[in-house]
């Protein structure tokens, strides 16, 4: 054979080798890749996910933050910040959001309430949402009395109003926390008042799925081979769940920071001294037409922070959404 056929046939096998795509046409992609692709292209959802991951390191270097900024701690009370009336000072250099009527820093109380809410939110709705997949993957897959059972009681958790709930049990807790004292007042009675009451819409929205999905061909592949009913549950069911479990949590997370304002606003939630947006609110209420600022930077941190987490929680569901465009 000669060179010049030699050299046609390596090129002719390197070119049957080849997949040449045609123009227009898009390669395959990853589910990853194919929701990173979307959420990515969603410019609000994305400058929402940034401000968010921007309030997180706020939170968690916020006494390194509050020392580079040269203000006082969230509970530095300083009586002499206030006019010849007993008016708190506004804002200025030294106070950016001026000062409360005890004489604290308001900026310093906006960035530490920052702690509360987020841990309110994320580990409230995290530890609701692992309750109420879990028990709506057994109520889904087992059916018969469990089934029942779970879903009575589901019923029973919904029937109550959850800011009266939530507003009896902290109260009965705020004093010596309850448990024999394992659950202290403040936030982590929060924190368990939403987790009682959130895991129910998660534990719906799982059982109704695992309905569906148990009866699949590929639970049945797996349960021909011999597979055990967790790992069916937990390895074949449950990763098909994700999508749905995350858009849902993270539009739950706002619910549940407003939840704690709420409580903290209504004089049951967090206490003083610890910072909390919704406690300084009701303590600007009295005074808001002369100390307009002491409600105005909290409220404006709050509106910020839910709109966030519900503008990322559409992003996430347009992302995930398989009937969209891909």
């Amino acid at each position: 054979m000669s060179v010049g056929a030699s050299e046609l046939l390596v090129e002719g096998e390197a070119t049957a080798g080849a997949v040449e795509l045609v123009p227009g046409e898009v390669s395959a992609r990853s589910p990853t890749a194919l929701f990173w692709r979307r959420f990515r292209s969603d410019r609000v959802a994305m400058a929402s996910a940034g401000f968010i991951v921007l309030l997180i390191l706020i939170a968690i270097f916020a006494p390194l933050i509050v020392k580079l900024l040269g203000l006082p701690g969230p509970s530095v009370q300083n009586p002499n910040l206030t006019d010849a009336f007993g008016t708190p000072l506004g804002p200025s250099g030294a106070h950016p959001f001026g000062v409360d009527g005890l004489g604290e820093d308001v900026m310093s109380r906006v960035i530490y309430g920052a702690r509360v809410s987020l841990i309110v939110g994320i580990v409230g709705t995290g530890l609701a949402t692992l309750l109420g997949v879990t028990l709506g993957l057994f109520a889904g897959y087992y059916r018969g009395w469990t089934d029942t059972l779970l879903s009575r009681v589901a019923d029973v958790v919904l029937s109550f109003p959850i800011l009266l709930l939530g507003i009896g049990v902290a109260a009965a807790c705020a004093v010596n926390g309850c448990l024999s004292g394992v659950i202290q007042p403040g936030v982590q009675v929060i924190v368990v008042i939403i987790v009682i009451s959130g895991w129910t819409y998660i534990f719906r929205i799982t059982r109704g799925q695992v309905l569906s999905l148990r009866e699949k061909e590929f639970v049945e592949a797996a349960r021909s081979l011999g597979a055990s009913n967790r790992r069916i549950m937990f390895r074949e069911i449950l990763p098909n769940l994700v999508a749905p479990i995350i858009v849902y949590a993270s539009l739950l997370i706002p619910t549940n920071i407003l939840f704690e304002a709420a409580l903290s606003f209504l004089g049951v939630g967090v206490k003083p001294p610890t910072a909390s947006w919704g406690q300084m609110i009701a303590d600007a209420t009295p005074t808001f037409q002369t100390v307009w600022w002491y409600m105005l930077f909290p409220g404006i941190a709050l509106l910020l922070t839910v709109l966030a987490f519900n503008l990322v929680g559409d992003g996430l569901q347009d992302a995930l959404n398989p009937k969209a465009d891909r």
